[in-house]
């Protein structure tokens, strides 16, 4: 597993085994996500979806969806169609955002991209496919959870992303491109949409799933905020320090594109000093759940020590 290194990094002192836990749930996940999409005729279809939905990853949004459904006294069970559909989603925006149309990238978790190897067609309708698939698959196989959480689920994964989520991020980050005056508001606009609004939906899906109370999803909701944002700096940190083996995708693309990163902006070690600053922000949102949030605590650290 090539989290080893990064995830021992970023223990330090903790007693929580974050190795262990990460591999037992995304063990659980793979298996969840193996189970719920099988190739039938067409098979052309399903098996593009399914090149990109078991090409691996870290399978972090749906381990956040496990993780604050059981801190809110919910369990796995209950939780995982929900953790399947958040990676459904996430798939599906890998696909699209890999297209010519959009970052024209060629590699995605170490491998060829979906329309390298099925073609442009078929890879934006496997995105589409995994993205109705993802709705269905919550509404059909959610298990001993009340209607009303339910319809709630799914009203976020649509905000998290439609227009008011992800596509709306992904549309000011494609006018941004080749402009040298974007400014760190517009940045910061693309990045609670792009990437920041679904690790909000997988962490308060979990807690809504559960039955959490309004204050919890509130506090869980900034929290998963502020790991967003971290994320995404710490992401433009990697594409301008690492390799594409280390990556697993085209190492510099941002750079070549012209696009605006947090780095171009403030620097490397600006850029690190605030995804840091952001991470302590988040962990402090956590301090009245004990140790039902450790897991919480230690994926928050393990995002500013990850070096893929």
């Amino acid at each position: 597993m090539v989290l080893t290194d990064e995830l021992k990094a970023s223990q330090g002192e903790s007693r929580f085994d974050l190795l262990a836990y990460l591999s037992e749930r995304q063990a659980l996940v793979e298996a969840a996500l193996d189970r719920s999409l099988q190739v039938i005729y067409p098979e052309t279809i399903y098996e593009a979806m399914r090149y990109s939905l078991m090409a691996g990853g870290k399978r972090l949004r749906p381990i956040l969806c496990l993780a604050t459904c059981e801190l809110a006294g919910g369990t796995v069970e209950m939780a995982m169609p929900t953790a399947c559909a958040l990676e459904m989603i996430h798939t599906m925006s890998l696909i699209h955002d890999d297209l010519p149309a959009m970052d024209n990238d060629d590699y995605r978790r170490g491998k060829l991209t979906n329309h390298k190897v099925f073609g442009e067609d078929i890879a934006i309708l496997a995105g589409d496919g995994l993205l109705a698939y993802a709705f269905e698959h919550v509404a059909v196989e959610t298990q001993n959870v009340p209607a009303d959480r339910l319809l709630r689920i799914v009203a976020i994964l649509g905000r998290a992303v439609g227009a008011a989520g992800l596509v709306g991020g992904q549309v000011v980050d494609l006018e941004s491109e080749g402009k040298s005056d974007i400014s760190l508001e517009t940045l910061t606009f693309i990045h609670n949409h792009k990437t920041a609004a679904l690790l909000e939906a997988s962490v308060i899906s979990g807690a809504i799933l559960a039955g959490a109370a309004e204050s919890d999803v509130r506090r869980l909701s900034h929290y998963s905020k502020n790991i967003g944002l971290a994320f995404q700096i710490v992401d433009d940190i990697l594409d301008i320090t690492s390799t594409q083996e280390e990556l697993g995708k085209t190492a510099g693309k941002d750079l070549r594109a012209q696009k605006a990163t947090y780095p171009s902006i403030w620097g490397l070690e600006e850029s690190r000093r605030q995804a840091h600053a952001l991470i302590q922000d988040a962990k402090a949102e956590l301090a009245d759940f004990g140790d039902s949030a450790r897991p919480l605590m230690a994926i928050a650290d393990f995002i500013t020590a990850r070096t893929h």
